[in-house]
C-alpha cells in the first residue's frame, strides 16, 4: 500500500470500513478511498434502509433499491460494469429508472447501456431530467438518450414508488447552467454532483465550475436542504462539517488572492517590447495564484490533491476577484 499514500480528514472525522449492510455514522468518511477506487471494481456504502453510494474509480453516484426495482441517480460515464456489480450485490431487482441531475457526460454517458439493458430485458427505461437538462440536450444535439419525462425547473419533483424524489435548480448557478440538487425525501439523502468533492480541497476549477462567483451561495442552498448524507459525484461521502470545510476554503481563497492582487498591480505587468497587450493580464493572474497558492499552504498543503488543484483554483477565484466588484 506504500504507492497509496494516506491523507488527513479535512474535518477530523472518523474513517470507518465501507459496508453494504451498516449504515454510514453521519458525518464519518470512508477510509482508504483513492485505494479502493484504484484498486477496486467498486466502492459500496449503505446510507439508509434503501439507499446507497457508490464510486467507480473517481466517479461515484447514488442508487435506491424499492420494492419492484430500482433507481439510479446518475450513469456515470465508463463506469456501468462497477455500477452493475454494486447494485446487484444488494438486489437482484432491475434498474427501472435513471435520473439526469445535469449535463455533464461524465455523469451521464452511460445511460445508452442501461437503455439498451431494458430493451434486451422487454422494458422501456424511464430517464427523469429537469426542463433545464432537457433544453440543453437539445440545443447541443446530444447523442444521449433523451428524458422520458421531466421535472419542473428550478423546483420540481418526481415520484419512484414510494419515495418523493425534489429537484432543486441553481438559479445562478457556479458549475453550469442545469445544475441541481436532488433530495430523496425521508432519506436524509441529498445528491448534488460537482458541487464539491468531501473531504479533499476544491477539484481542478472547483469541482470543474464554468464560473466561481456563485459557488458558495449554491453550497448555502444545498446546506439549508434537510439531509444527513451528501452524494457529491466525486470525493467521498459529505456532511455538514464537509460543507463548512469547503466554504472555509473559498473564504480562504478569495482573502489569499485578494492579498496576492495588492503585491503584484496591473501596472506591473504592462509591457510594450512583447509587442501585444494580450500577454500582461495572464502573466498578472499567473502571479497572483502563485502567491495565493504559498499563502494557502500552510493551513491546506497537507491534504488530499491541494497541489495539484489549487493554482488553477487561484487563477479562476483571481478572475472573479477582478472582475465583479
Amino acid at each position: 500500500m506504500s504507492e497509496f499514500p494516506t491523507f488527513p480528514s479535512t474535518t477530523a472525522s472518523q474513517f470507518i470500513v465501507p459496508s453494504k449492510d451498516l449504515v454510514l455514522p453521519v458525518g464519518a468518511h470512508v477510509e482508504q478511498l483513492f485505494r479502493r477506487t484504484m484498486t477496486e471494481p467498486f466502492v459500496l456504502q449503505r446510507l439508509s434502509g434503501r439507499a446507497y453510494w457508490v464510486e467507480v474509480g473517481v466517479f461515484a453516484t447514488l442508487f435506491y433499491v424499492g420494492e419492484e426495482s430500482v433507481l439510479l441517480m446518475d450513469p456515470i460515464e465508463h463506469c456501468y460494469d462497477g455500477v452493475l456489480a454494486a447494485v446487484e450485490s444488494v438486489t437482484d431487482k432491475p434498474i427501472s429508472t435513471i435520473v439526469y441531475t445535469h449535463f455533464h457526460a461524465d455523469h451521464i454517458g452511460d445511460a445508452p447501456k442501461y437503455v439498451e439493458q431494458a430493451r434486451q430485458d422487454g422494458r422501456a427505461l424511464r430517464i427523469v431530467a429537469s426542463e433545464m437538462t432537457a433544453r440543453k440536450l437539445e440545443a447541443v444535439g446530444s447523442v444521449l438518450p433523451r428524458p422520458t419525462e421531466t421535472v419542473d425547473w428550478p423546483k420540481g419533483a418526481f415520484t419512484f414508488e414510494d419515495l418523493s424524489v425534489r429537484m432543486h435548480g441553481f438559479e445562478w448557478a457556479a458549475h453550469t447552467d442545469d445544475h441541481s440538487a436532488w433530495q430523496l425525501v425521508g432519506e436524509k439523502i441529498v445528491h448534488c454532483p460537482d458541487l464539491m468533492g468531501p473531504d479533499q480541497p476544491p477539484f481542478w476549477r472547483f469541482t470543474a465550475n464554468e464560473r466561481f462567483l456563485f459557488a458558495e451561495r449554491n453550497l448555502n442552498e444545498v446546506d439549508e436542504m434537510d439531509w444527513d448524507f451528501l452524494s457529491a459525484g466525486h470525493g467521498n461521502i459529505g456532511s455538514r462539517a464537509d460543507v463548512q470545510f469547503e466554504l472555509g476554503y473559498y473564504r480562504d481563497m478569495t482573502e489569499a488572492v485578494s492579498q496576492a492582487f495588492k503585491a503584484h498591480p496591473f501596472s506591473d505587468f504592462i509591457d510594450p517590447s512583447q509587442g501585444a497587450h494580450t500577454a500582461w493580464f495572464p502573466a498578472q493572474l499567473a502571479a497572483v495564484a502563485k502567491d495565493a497558492v504559498d499563502i494557502m499552504r500552510p493551513k491546506y498543503g497537507q491534504f488530499y490533491g491541494f497541489e495539484a488543484s489549487a493554482p488553477v483554483n487561484a487563477e479562476l477565484v483571481a478572475f472573479t476577484v477582478f472582475a465583479f466588484r
